[in-house]
């Protein structure tokens, strides 16, 4: 009865665009599948009424159906995609953003063992199967969408409760450490965050482990744990998502648009681009467009 419903309210209030009128809370819903795409997972929930999706992160791979759900508590280079979906069962989707914030600001009015800090870091993303709790919770979340006026007070209270679910449930501790400043998780993603802003420049792990206050052997370790990447993976994988982003308007200056993203070869960054995406950025250029890359942004 929970999917029903939920099935129901997406299929009625999900937008091209995927918004809502509630903050943080996306919707999808595809008609077919598509091809394997290029994207960023951000910090979410993604939950699945209808349909199959599978990501890959690294060599790991996440596939995620009706009923089950998806935590993302660092914003990770991912590709994604639809394996199921057609006009008569489109696929369904729904996603929270997980804000740091939000989360210490539960933990602080939980019980003490709340607070405990994981031993050591899971893997960024994680898949359960959703509890009735929490479909019902998300039920009550997306009612609101036809009760304007009573978003203001309610949703707030709803989202918070969604949280709770998560913090307690089968992937509590990787939320906690989105909310816990001492937690191993919290210190990669301050390495993620300084790679993301200076993807272009060369870096030496040494520095990226002096940020974190690790050992450069512990920083690799985690690091890894984390994202299923390397630093220099990571990296890679964030410069080559920024040159397909760019070549969606500069498509006829492949040679700039390696140089900008930090290749200073051009063979090197077209072999490297053809690794990861199948075609060379000059001839990968001409089938891109800003509306098809926003298509593939949506992780529910």
């Amino acid at each position: 009865m929970h999917l029903d419903e939920l099935r129901d309210l997406l299929t009625r209030h999900a937008r091209p665009d995927w918004s809502t009128d509630i903050e943080g809370v996306r919707l999808s819903k595809f008609e077919s599948p598509y091809p394997p795409t290029p994207t960023t997972s951000g910090t979410v929930l993604a939950l699945i009424a209808q349909g199959t999706k599978r990501l890959a992160l690294g060599e790991r791979v996440y596939e995620y159906r009706a009923g089950q759900y998806l935590v993302a508590s660092v914003d990770l280079p991912i590709t994604g995609n639809f394996t199921e979906a057609s006009p008569e069962e489109p696929a369904l989707g729904f996603g929270l953003t997980l804000e740091p914030s939000a989360v210490a600001d539960l933990l602080l009015a939980g019980p003490d063992d709340a607070r405990r800090i994981p031993g050591g870091p899971h893997s960024a993303i994680a898949v359960s199967d959703a509890p009735a709790e929490l479909l019902d919770a998300v039920i009550r979340l997306l009612r609101l969408l036809d009760r304007p006026r009573d978003q203001a007070v309610l949703a707030p209270l709803i989202k918070r409760e969604i949280l709770w679910r998560l913090i307690t449930g089968d992937q509590g501790e990787i939320v906690r450490q989105l909310g816990l400043a001492d937690s191993s998780l919290s210190h990669i993603a301050r390495a993620v965050h300084w790679i993301r802003e200076h993807y272009a420049e060369p870096f030496r792990v040494e520095d990226l482990a002096r940020l974190t206050g690790m050992s450069v052997s512990a920083f690799h370790r985690n690091f890894r744990t984390v994202t299923a990447m390397s630093p220099i993976q990571f990296q890679k994988r964030i410069r080559l998502q920024e040159a397909r982003l760019m070549l969606t308007t500069r498509s006829a200056d492949v040679t700039g648009v390696g140089l900008l993203v930090g290749y200073e070869s051009p063979s090197q960054f077209s072999r490297e681009y053809r690794r990861q995406f199948g075609t060379p950025p000059s001839q990968d250029a001409g089938h891109l467009s800003p509306s098809g890359r926003a298509r593939a942004a949506a992780l529910p």
